[in-house]
Parts: structure tokens; C-alpha cells; sequence
């Protein structure tokens, strides 16, 4: 702290003439009131953040893909994005990095320079990570879904248990939560209504006997090679109690029953303002918290429908807000909500607009600005109990 005129650093000596006296007297007075009156006088205390104003036991993320944005990573110099991508959040889900097509490409070749990255950049920034994902459906590589089509059950678990034990070996202990299986059961409106992805998942489709035995061999195979990870299922529509997540909560006591070390169960939360909001989102969080899992929104975003401008109007922005408020407040209502994590934090990065025709889905626009949903998140945080975490995280460090 700057001393007032007059006053001198420890060690050295000063004068003591009467208009000196009378300035030190003055400032000291100053000093005084400034105290009494429980006014600052140090340098302002930093702008808040999402993982500052989080509650202690909830983590708050944004997917990431290392392989894009952070083997580039100079923490003398980090980009814009990457000091964003330190500062708000404290966990980090690889958006592409641990998928299959990306991570395994060929039958005898893993590839883990994105997923690496992404691991330095969380460890150098006191960040976590959740693993995405195990056994899903979609980005195979195309090694695994032609094989598959003349795998036995046995060649198809083999490959699988392969794949999970050198992947999740590798980063065991550091990472906190596994997506371990996606995607798992269809849509009410898919053909053949709500059951699982049998003939889509390659996997499940070689072993379409006793499917429900393989994915819980996976979550065993996962918890044996890191058994302090905590083990979810996850995936999209399985926000509130419907014909889906019916399904998913029955498939977790079966695998429960079984001895299966399942410990989550994760809504993704992509919602689109073409449809309504589902509110019973917070009765579905309990429901599956009751069986002794944790639960936690795991790719949130929230899309819409925009003009010929390719700009939204100002009742999508403040419904969109309002979107991941709600999904928020579902997670902070269940203690065993762990964690909160938005799909990329910024437009410039979405999936969205390459999947669907919408948009201006995340809580930042490409420039970086921040949007009414970012203020949403962070006075929900702010108000939110137990407790804030610190200002400056432990290890902050971009």
C-alpha cells in the first residue's frame, strides 16, 4: 500500500518539523476513519468469477478441446480464451479429446496429444477434469464400427476392455469424474421407442444377448484401473421424469443390484428454446440421488432459432438466461449435485450451429462478451449455499 506524504518506509528516517508533524497527524486521522469506517484501502479485491462465487462442493466446467485450443498453451502468453477458460471455470470436460475416433484412431495407435494438453492446462491452472466418454454410440473410428459388424461378443469385449484400461490407466488419480457410458438408451420418438442403442453401439450390438452385463463390466473395468473416480451415466432428453429417464433410473438399480460400481447420473442439459423447460428437473435429480448416486449437469447449453440477421431478440436472450438459471437451481437444490458444466463458453466455439439450424447457445458471445445467462450463473453461484470458494483459486495459474 502507498503510505500518505509524509510517512516513510520502515528503515529509513524523516524529518520533524511542525508541518511535517501536522501531515502525519492528518494522514494517521485519515487512516483512522478509513478503518473505522470499514472502507478499503487496499487494492480492490478481483472481479468475481463462476469458480469463485461456486459453492465448495460444486465444480463448475466447460468442455474443451485440447487438440484446438490448448497444445498451443504458453502460460507466459495464454490466449484470451485460454485466461477465460482458467479464470471462470475449475473443471474441464475434453469435448472431442477422449472420444474414441480422436483418442483411438487405429486399431494399435492411441493418440493422446489432445487429451494431454487438456491435462496440463487443468493441472497447471488448479483445475479438474471429468473423462468423456467410454462406450458411446457415435465417433467411432471407422476401424471399430466395419469391424464390428463380424466381431464375436468376445472380440468386441476384448477391443472394449483394451481401449478403457489404457485410457483410463493412464490418467488414473486425476481425473474426478468419468462420463463412462453415453447415450445408452434411445428416444421415445426413435424406432423401436425407448430401450438401448443395440444396433447402433457396435459394442452392445456384438453383445446384444446380456448388453446390460457388458456396460456393467465397463464400469468395472473403469473403477479397477481408477477406483477413485466417481462413474456416470449420461445423457440428453434426461433432464426431468419421462419415458427415458424411467428407463435409465430402472437400468441403474439393475446394475446397483448387480454390484456395479455406478456411482452418477448425468443430464446433459443441450435445451433448445423451441420447446418448453421440463420442471421436473430438480424430482428427477432427487429420485436418482435417493438410489445413493450423485448427479450433475454435465454439456449445458441452451440454443434458438435466429432471424436472417443471425442476431436473437431480446426475449430469446432473457428466456435463454432463464433456461440456465433453472438448471442451475435444480443442481443447487440437490446436495448431490456435484458439478455444472456448460458445452463451450463461447459462440465462437459451439457445436451447435454445425449440428442444427441455431444458435447463440453458450453464455459468451465469439468476441467473449458476456451474456444475461453468464450474469444468471454467477448471482445463483453468488447466492447459493454452502460458502464461497476462494477468490483466487489455489494454483491459479494460466
Amino acid at each position: 500500500m502507498a503510505l500518505p506524504p509524509g510517512f516513510a518506509q520502515e528503515g529509513t528516517t524523516m524529518s520533524h518539523s511542525p508541518s511535517t508533524k501536522r501531515a502525519v497527524a492528518v494522514a494517521a486521522a485519515s487512516l483512522t476513519a478509513l478503518a473505522l469506517s470499514g472502507t478499503a484501502v487496499q487494492a480492490a479485491a478481483p472481479d468475481p468469477t463462476l469458480r469463485s462465487e461456486a459453492p465448495r462442493d460444486l465444480k463448475i466446467g466447460s468442455a474443451v478441446w485440447g487438440q484446438r485450443d490448448l497444445l498451443d498453451h504458453d502460460r507466459k502468453n495464454p490466449t484470451e480464451f485460454q485466461q477465460i477458460l482458467a479464470a471462470e471455470f475449475d473443471s474441464l470436460t475434453p469435448e472431442n479429446d477422449m472420444k474414441w475416433a480422436e483418442i483411438h484412431p487405429e486399431p494399435d495407435v492411441y493418440d493422446f496429444s489432445g487429451a494431454d494438453a487438456l491435462m496440463e492446462f487443468a493441472q497447471a491452472n488448479g483445475q479438474e477434469v471429468r473423462g468423456h466418454t467410454l462406450l458411446w454410440h457415435s465417433q467411432n473410428p471407422d476401424w471399430v464400427t466395419e469391424a464390428a459388424e463380424t466381431w464375436t461378443c468376445d472380440e468386441a469385449r476384448d477391443v472394449l476392455e483394451d481401449h478403457v484400461r489404457t485410457v483410463v490407466g493412464r490418467y488414473a488419480g486425476d481425473i474426478y469424474e468419468w462420463d463412462v457410458a453415453n447415450e445408452l438408451i434411445q428416444d421415445e420418438w426413435d424406432a423401436g421407442g425407448v430401450q438401448l442403442r443395440t444396433e447402433a453401439n457396435p459394442f452392445l450390438k456384438s453383445c446384444s444377448e446380456d448388453p446390460v452385463g457388458l456396460i456393467g463390466d465397463v464400469f468395472r473395468w473403469t473403477h479397477e484401473e481408477d477406483p477413485d473416480s466417481v462413474l456416470f451415466l449420461n445423457d440428453y432428453n434426461a433432464e426431468g421424469i419421462n419415458a427415458k429417464t424411467d428407463a435409465y433410473y430402472a437400468l441403474a438399480q439393475e446394475l446397483l443390484a448387480d454390484g456395479v460400481p455406478l456411482h452418477g447420473f448425468g443430464a446433459q442439459g443441450h435445451l433448445s428454446l423451441q420447446y418448453g423447460f421440463d420442471e421436473s428437473m430438480q424430482a428427477n435429480f432427487e429420485r436418482f440421488a435417493d438410489l445413493g448416486l450423485k448427479v450433475a449437469v454435465t454439456e449445458a447449453d441452451v440454443r434458438m432459432p435466429l432471424g436472417e440477421d443471425g442476431e436473437p431478440t431480446p426475449e430469446q436472450i432473457a428466456l435463454q438466461a432463464e433456461r440456465y438459471d433453472k438448471m442451475l437451481q435444480a443442481c443447487l437444490n440437490v446436495a448431490s449435485c456435484t458439478s455444472f458444466t456448460v458445452w463451450g463458453f463461447d459462440d465462437g466455439r459451439s457445436w451447435v450451429p454445425d449440428v442444427f439450424p441455431e444458435g447463440y447457445a453458450t453464455i459468451m458471445t465469439e468476441d467473449y462478451e458476456k451474456k444475461p445467462a453468464y450474469d444468471v450463473l454467477l448471482e445463483g453461484l453468488t447466492d447459493a449455499t454452502p460458502g464461497k470458494s476462494p477468490r483466487t483459486p489455489p494454483g491459479l495459474n494460466t
